[in-house]
């Protein structure tokens, strides 16, 4: 009987790293808002969203697979160029801005553990991921992303380092029982956002082809064989699974601890760390601050390198993580750019929850269109790309959540 699938560590790649980079430290800050002033009435939607998240980066992973290319070259082929340049152009300010949000929030969490200036440490934190970025080739940080994730887990064990009622976590998760306010939506919104985000799209249909040019299933035939499905699904729901597990603890750990000590308001993912240390101790203090560094060192580069794979393909530009500088100057040239522009709004005066509120809505905007165009690519008739039904289904269903999410946004502001 042939054992699959073989070697697990060796299947997992852009899938495991995308979910990893989806509990980045603007994440982080949803999620510890989340808890702080729902407690855990708001379990539930880590499971809700589980589905449609990890159907859509399957369907961006198959793509990028049996094509060969981005999201930006595949969606040229069913939308109008001037969209295409659009959503690219919101896709980096929207990047751009979340790097510096990270940036930010890694500065101020090893301020915090330290001492020292927070700005300086942020503006170093992204000089180091640029350049670790630009100087090592993909199919070796690839396995230094991959190898970051496990820091995810640090959040498991601080939810393990408090007290929790789980009984009556449980209760919360099965049975939600909230008002539908107006806070109460936001949040659920900025959830959804933070969870399914376009960067996140553009980053696994480049790097899975990268990943199939680099690894054991280049032996694959060029469209996308049953065996090279099976992997990327594998891939792609472990990721996506430890994603959102890792989520439902960030929120456990915070509202057990500041919500249950009336601590209702988080600015950032380094407030909430801070405000740990006199409720739960020194140890759960250390391991959200250093899960939200770690976490950080996975997230930044995966933003700039999407925004860069975005920007190359809409223009056309020679450009991969594998490719030596030299001979992909544009391509490296934008993700430096996206680099350093979020180290250097770090310096600025921005408020922290303006520069998340703005990005999810720019996320939740962008993602609905590039959703839509993605369902569109995989719904017609392609030897090389056929997919199951059921996947088309969640992908349909994923695309229609988002649109209720942003309608929702809008309505709530506007009203």
């Amino acid at each position: 009987m042939k054992r699959w699938p073989p070697h697990l560590w060796h299947v997992l790649g852009p899938g495991l790293i995308t979910g990893a980079a989806d509990d980045d430290p603007s994440g982080i800050a949803t999620y510890s808002q989340a808890g702080a002033q729902f407690g855990y009435a708001l379990t539930w939607t880590m499971f809700l969203t589980l589905p449609f998240m990890a159907a859509i980066q399957i369907i961006s992973a198959s793509i990028g697979w049996a094509t060969g290319e981005g999201l930006s070259r595949s969606i040229a082929k069913r939308l109008p160029r001037s969209v295409l340049l659009a959503l690219v152009a919101l896709l980096v300010v929207a990047n751009t801005i979340n790097i510096t949000a990270d940036l930010a929030a890694m500065g101020a969490a090893l301020r915090l553990v330290i001492g020292g200036p927070a700005v300086a440490y942020a503006i170093a934190f992204g000089v180091f991921c640029l350049v670790a970025e630009i100087i090592i080739p993909y199919h070796r940080y690839a396995g230094y992303l991959k190898f970051l994730t496990f820091v995810l887990f640090v959040y498991v064990a601080t939810a393990f380092s408090v007290h929790v009622p789980w009984g009556t976590v449980l209760r919360a998760t099965v049975l939600p029982d909230f008002a539908f306010g107006r806070d109460a939506l936001l949040t659920i919104v900025a959830v959804f956002g933070t969870t399914i985000s376009p960067y996140l799209f553009f980053w696994q249909a480049a790097e899975e082809a990268e990943e199939s040019r680099l690894s054991y299933r280049r032996r694959a035939k060029a469209s996308l064989s049953p065996e090279a499905f099976r992997h990327i699904a594998v891939d792609t729901w472990t990721g996506m699974t430890v994603s959102n597990v890792v989520a439902f603890f960030i929120i456990v750990t915070t509202a057990a601890t500041l919500h249950a000590h009336g601590i209702t308001k988080i600015d950032t993912a380094a407030q909430a760390a801070e405000a740990l240390r006199p409720i739960a101790g020194t140890f759960a203090f250390a391991l959200f601050s250093m899960g939200i560094i770690g976490t950080g060192l996975l997230a930044v580069p995966v933003l700039a390198g999407s925004a860069a794979y975005g920007v190359a393909e809409a223009f056309r530009l020679k450009g991969s993580l594998e490719m030596p500088a030299s001979r992909a100057i544009g391509f490296y040239a934008i993700v430096s750019a996206a680099t350093l522009a979020g180290a250097v709004l770090t310096l600025s005066k921005v408020d922290p929850i303006a520069m998340l509120f703005w990005t999810a809505v720019i996320n939740g905007v962008i993602a609905v269109p590039i959703m839509l165009a993605m369902m569109l690519v995989v719904s017609r008739k392609d030897d090389k790309l056929v997919l199951p039904r059921w996947l088309k289904v969640l992908g349909w269903l994923a695309a229609g959540l988002m649109a209720i999410a942003v309608g929702l946004l809008l309505w709530s502001e506007l009203r």
